[in-house]
């Protein structure tokens, strides 16, 4: 069956949550929006291309910062309202410099941070 980006469950904003993770290890590396257009470049490119909500502009990962997202594998979730992009990581995939997004816990209450920003 030939895949239609139209057909995924897109929220009000036209926008549906897309989970990248490492291919090699199976991390979790961090979470981030595409609209039905990142969806389709990402498919075509092999770039994983999300849609920034505070520029309001493709966001190809890694163009300025040279810690790219090689797509994998593109998996929808069972309600087709969510997207798995399993990718070969390039650097960091956080902002901040660490390895992935989910390096904060919160047990008993209190929040840790399990991992600093690679230098």
């Amino acid at each position: 069956m030939t895949f239609d980006p139209t057909t995924l469950k897109y929220n009000e904003a036209g926008l549906i949550p897309a989970i990248a993770q490492d291919a090699t290890t199976g991390e979790v590396l961090m979470m981030a929006w595409m609209n039905v257009d990142a969806v389709g470049k990402t498919l075509e490119t092999r770039r994983v291309t999300y849609w920034s909500r505070s520029r309001q502009s493709f966001w190809i990962k890694g163009e300025t910062s040279g810690h790219t997202q090689e797509l994998v594998d593109l998996r929808l979730d069972c309600d087709r309202d969510c997207l798995l992009a399993v990718v070969n990581q390039v650097g960091t995939a956080c902002h901040t410099g660490r390895r992935n997004c989910f390096y904060t816990s919160v047990l008993d209450g209190t929040e840790v941070e399990l991992m600093k920003p690679l230098d």
